[in-house]
C-alpha cells in the first residue's frame, strides 16, 4: 500500500510570522527569507532567475479586474509566493477538485485552468499568500474598485 501524499492548501500570512513555513518545503523558506529580506526591492518588473529553475522572480505591475475577467488557474511544477508590495487585490482559491477544467495541463506554461467558484480573500501590501499544486487560484481580482498593484509572484520548484 502506498502513503497517501500530504495535501496543502492555499496560506495567507504576513512576512514577520513567515517562518511558521519554512518546514513545509526548502525552497518556500528560500523563498520567504528572499521576501523578508527585501531583496525584490532591486527587481525591475519581469522575470528573474533567483535560484536557476528552483526559484524563479516575477515582478509585476498591474490594475485589477472584475473577477469575471479573471482566471482561475494551477500549476504542477511550481508552488506560488504571491507578494502584494502596493495597492490591493483579492485572489480567489478553491480546491481543483472542485472545479471544471476550461484547459488541461500544458507542460510548456506549467498551467490548466478552470471555470467554477471559489473564496476570495483579500490580499493588502504586506501580505502574501501561497498557492500549492492541488490549489486552483484566481490572481488579480478588484476589490471596488479596481486598484493599481505591484506584485512579485515566486515561483518555487515542487520537486
Amino acid at each position: 500500500a502506498t502513503t497517501p501524499r500530504k495535501q496543502r492548501c492555499m496560506i495567507v500570512d504576513t512576512l514577520t510570522r513567515a517562518d511558521l513555513y519554512f518546514g513545509l518545503h526548502p525552497g518556500l523558506r528560500a523563498g520567504l527569507v528572499f521576501l523578508r529580506n527585501g531583496a525584490y526591492r532591486e527587481l525591475r518588473p519581469g522575470r528573474h532567475a533567483i535560484d536557476g529553475e528552483s526559484l524563479i522572480a516575477i515582478l509585476q505591475d498591474y490594475t485589477t479586474k472584475p473577477a469575471a475577467e479573471c482566471v482561475w488557474e494551477s500549476h504542477r511544477r511550481y508552488i506560488d509566493i504571491q507578494y502584494v508590495i502596493e495597492g490591493v487585490e483579492r485572489m480567489g482559491w478553491a480546491p481543483i477538485e472542485q472545479m471544471t477544467v476550461r484547459e488541461p495541463y500544458d507542460v510548456e506554461k506549467d498551467a490548466a485552468f478552470y471555470e467554477g467558484n471559489g473564496d476570495l480573500v483579500t490580499v493588502r501590501a504586506g501580505l502574501f499568500a501561497i498557492f500549492f499544486p492541488t490549489d486552483a487560484h484566481q490572481p488579480g481580482v478588484a476589490p471596488s474598485p479596481p486598484t493599481a498593484v505591484r506584485k512579485i509572484v515566486l515561483k518555487v520548484a515542487v520537486g
